[in-house]
């Protein structure tokens, strides 16, 4: 069964709210360059350098597919207070991993192995924290590559987020309006016999090259 189809209403109200602010600060537009968005059971990989990241895809994404997709979020974050808590899991459905191996209780990847189980769509942001370096991108954690080992048949979609870092700076209060991207590229799979090294070197390459600063091969 999935969770979080039918919200009540001010829950409903409240996601409404975030996207029609998400899409008026950001004009956000999503590319599908690489799926169509139809209602695959997909993990959406996304670089990470604002707390926005995961409200910009969500945002883009059609209604019927935001309905089952699960950002995967800090514990820590969204159980502080009684409004995160709110938006976080009424409004979001956000499944909330416990980043402090030091307090877990549960696994990260077997949580996540379980919302996929359910039915939903994911959102994770495979470098772990914000990426506030000038490189590209952080290098990716090994989760990704546990789950895809755990649940090979589901589509694991890099995606690129141009922009929102410069409308929502780390540290900043007030976003700054300017014109954000979300691109959608091809989906991966990890193979049968490839390396946790070799799969996440590929699946980094997967999304820097959706990157506006990517090298593109000659026409």
């Amino acid at each position: 069964m999935i969770t979080g189809i039918f919200r009540p209403l001010p829950a409903a109200l409240c996601a409404l709210a975030i996207v029609l602010f998400a899409r008026a600060v950001t004009a956000v537009r999503g590319i599908f360059s690489g799926i169509t968005p139809d209602a695959t059971q997909r993990i959406y990989f996304a670089n990470h350098a604002s707390h926005g990241d995961f409200v910009l895809v969500w945002t883009v994404l059609p209604p019927r597919l935001r309905r089952v997709t699960r950002p995967v979020a800090a514990a820590e974050y969204w159980q502080a207070g009684a409004l995160r808590r709110f938006v976080g899991q009424k409004v979001f459905n956000a499944l909330l991993i416990d980043r402090d191996p030091a307090t877990r209780q549960a696994d990260p990847v077997a949580q996540m192995a379980q919302a996929l189980d359910g039915g939903a769509s994911l959102i994770v942001f495979p470098e772990g924290t914000r990426n506030v370096t000038d490189a590209p991108l952080l290098p990716f954690r090994s989760g990704l590559y546990h789950l895809a080992r755990a649940r090979p048949a589901t589509e694991l979609v890099p995606v690129w987020i141009d922009n929102l870092n410069r409308v929502l700076p780390k540290g900043g209060l007030v976003p700054i309006p300017l014109i954000c991207t979300v691109t959608f590229g091809a989906p991966l799979h990890v193979g049968g016999d490839e390396t946790k090294d070799a799969f996440l070197a590929r699946a980094t390459a997967a999304l820097i090259g959706l990157s506006p600063k990517a090298e593109r091969p000659p026409q």
